[in-house]
């Protein structure tokens, strides 16, 4: 599956890599260069993060899948119970 974002995201995060090389590095980055650098990284370790993602959510929701028990579970053979406390 391919990572893919927003025309408007992608956007953002050129300029947020631009202002990372003007910012931190000895040289700028051009416009051009930082959308490449952008694909590299969304195809190289985009898969990555997105699995890691994927691994969390499905942990998470595991869990609670364990905890269905005991948040829907009902007493069983409660109709004579009703009937022995009344007399």
């Amino acid at each position: 599956m391919a990572i893919d974002i927003s025309k408007e995201a992608r956007k953002q995060a050129i300029a947020s890599i631009e202002r990372y090389f003007r910012e931190n590095m000895d040289e700028p980055i051009g416009n051009v260069a930082a959308g490449a650098l952008l694909g590299f990284f969304l195809e190289e370790v985009g898969p990555l993060v997105y699995n890691q993602a994927v691994t969390d959510v499905q942990d998470r929701l595991q869990a609670r899948v364990m905890e269905v028990d005991v948040e829907v579970h009902e007493p069983e053979f409660t109709y004579w119970r009703r009937f022995d406390r009344k007399r």
